[in-house]
């Protein structure tokens, strides 16, 4: 198998398995299970299987306090998006708020040009307005009159918070592995439940087995599989490719909530989709031209942190 052909299968699965989310969340929700402590429950089994991956590399856990202090901020801005899309499938559906959350890389290039000045092309202007109509036709219910305005904003505060975690990682001069960067967000992520779910009362023990085994491969699958791919295929594809392959994840989602949990696939859901995935690969597409101009300009490459 050619080295190119692997790192598009492994973009693949980390699409595919990231876009399972509904797959796992939609049982546990109908059982009545409290989805902060399940949210709890995924990232602290995640970080623990991150951990044993670490130990086994024999890679160093040490980080600055200035470090640590961004990390932190990581781990809340993972948590409040995660909060925020669960909030958006009461609201909509998992498959369109799922789909929505994927306009986070438009919202990382707005953020990135209103503040760190960077230059904004035609094409991501164009894919901005287009996203954002996908996004307005995604959410109609029975007409373009009728708009699912909750289902959007706490979809969109998803897609946000993401989007400032992808700014931070980037900008925030983090001088460890990216693998590292995913684990403390992970543990972050499950001490900001932790302290949540303490304050509301909302502690529970896993009832049975069955349980356990559904958010143990529900961590495993969405967080684990997905980033451990993500991170292999970027090193051998570039994180254009691998971001495009991303499309995956909302067809994925909207996939499994038609198929296996009666969600409706309408006319507006499939404009809305397509929509949404034509503006936000047309983005990648203008953000790539912009690296490849940049490095013709000047022959030092950049090093970049990316995680899913």
């Amino acid at each position: 198998m050619g080295v190119r052909v692997k790192g598009y299968l492994l973009a693949i699965l980390s699409s595919v398995s990231y876009g399972l989310i509904p797959l796992f969340v939609l049982p546990i929700k109908a059982a009545g299970f409290p989805m902060d402590t399940t949210l709890f429950y995924r990232f602290i089994i995640a970080a623990l299987f991150m951990l044993a991956w670490l130990i086994y590399r024999k890679v160093s856990l040490k980080v600055s306090g200035g470090e640590l202090l961004i990390l932190i901020a990581l781990g809340v801005l993972f948590s409040l998006s995660s909060h925020f899309l669960f909030i958006g499938y009461d609201y909509s559906t998992p498959g369109i708020a799922s789909t929505i959350l994927f306009v986070y890389p438009v919202i990382v290039a707005l953020l990135m040009w209103i503040f760190f000045k960077e230059t904004i092309s035609r094409l991501t202007v164009l894919s901005l307005f287009i996203a954002i109509a996908g996004v307005f036709v995604l959410s109609a219910k029975e007409s373009v009159t009728n708009i699912n305005f909750p289902g959007i904003f706490f979809s969109l505060c998803s897609a946000f918070f993401y989007a400032i975690y992808i700014v931070l990682v980037n900008k925030g001069r983090l001088k460890i592995p990216g693998i590292l960067i995913t684990f403390y967000s992970m543990l972050f992520s499950a001490a900001y439940y932790l302290c949540k779910i303490s304050i509301t009362g909302d502690v529970k023990v896993v009832p049975d087995g069955e349980m356990i085994i559904n958010i143990a491969v529900f961590a495993f699958a969405t967080s684990v599989i997905s980033i451990t791919a993500l991170v292999a295929a970027i090193k051998l594809i570039g994180s254009t490719p691998t971001s495009i392959m991303g499309a995956m994840e909302p067809v994925i989602a909207v996939a499994i909530s038609v198929l296996l949990f009666n969600e409706k696939f309408t006319l507006s859901l499939f404009a809305g989709i397509a929509m949404i995935l034509f503006g936000v690969i047309t983005n990648i597409v203008a953000d790539s031209k912009k690296e490849a101009a940049q490095l013709n300009e000047s022959p030092q490459q950049a090093n970049e942190n990316i995680v899913h």
